[in-house]
């Protein structure tokens, strides 16, 4: 018999967003029994060192080579393609892709492509500090053919507080500060926004937000799912 896909998923980054990718992906499988779900095999490496603080070089300790540990432990348990729970740390991707034997998927230029094909023209780019230093989605939309942009300093401070003192802190997210940051790309001719941070995903969830966001864990998931040949459900 031809041998099943097995989703490896680089989790841990944080524990919660990795907790939601699992929760989406049996959500928007078309499933009648246990056997119609997935095989998925999770790392959840809490302990990876902070990806930002690494880029930002505020930090030594390199989070790669525990990535890279976890992507040859998953593949070793029998995964076929891996997707990695968190954007920022998306800045080691091209170092992991070549370093493993199975397909990668990328978050960032899966999201950035959907929101091109869904009519997106000026991309609005909520993430850390991390991810927007190391141009991760910048990079995508500019090969997209779209443009961005992204918060003013004083707006992203706003949003670095919702992902570290909110979201990773098991806390609602501050929607005052959110919404601030999110007026500010309106107000630059963005007709989207990417929720560029797993982190930020659960404000979508919780906050029921419009489909001015697009969410790069539900993007992951759906692609997730298409690699692993199972036509998702419910989006």
């Amino acid at each position: 018999m031809p041998r099943k896909p097995v989703l490896g998923i680089l989790g841990g980054l944080g524990p919660a967003a990795s907790c939601y990718l699992y929760q989406m992906l049996t959500d928007h499988t078309p499933a009648t029994c246990d056997q119609d779900h997935l095989d998925i095999v999770i790392s959840s490496r809490a302990s990876t060192p902070d990806r930002t603080a690494f880029i930002l070089g505020q930090s030594k300790e390199d989070p790669f080579a525990v990535m890279e540990q976890d992507g040859f432990s998953l593949v070793n348990y029998g995964a076929t393609v891996l997707a990695i729970a968190c954007n920022t740390a998306h800045y080691f991707y091209d170092r992991l892709a070549e370093a493993l034997p199975v397909p990668v998927l990328n978050m960032p230029r899966l999201t950035v492509a959907d929101a091109k094909a869904a009519g997106c023209t000026k991309l609005g780019i909520l993430a850390t500090e991390g991810t927007l230093l190391a141009e991760t989605y910048q990079l995508a939309c500019q090969q997209a053919g779209i443009g961005w942009a992204q918060p003013s300093p004083e707006h992203q401070k706003g949003i670095t507080s919702v992902i570290y003192d909110d979201i990773k802190q098991g806390r609602r997210a501050n929607m005052v500060k959110f919404a601030a940051a999110v007026a500010d790309l309106k107000s630059q001719g963005c007709d989207m926004a990417v929720l560029g941070c797993t982190e930020l995903s659960l404000v979508k969830r919780d906050e029921h937000l419009d489909s001015f966001f697009i969410d790069s864990t539900e993007v992951l998931c759906r692609h997730a799912l298409l690699a692993c040949g199972v036509t998702p459900v419910g989006f």
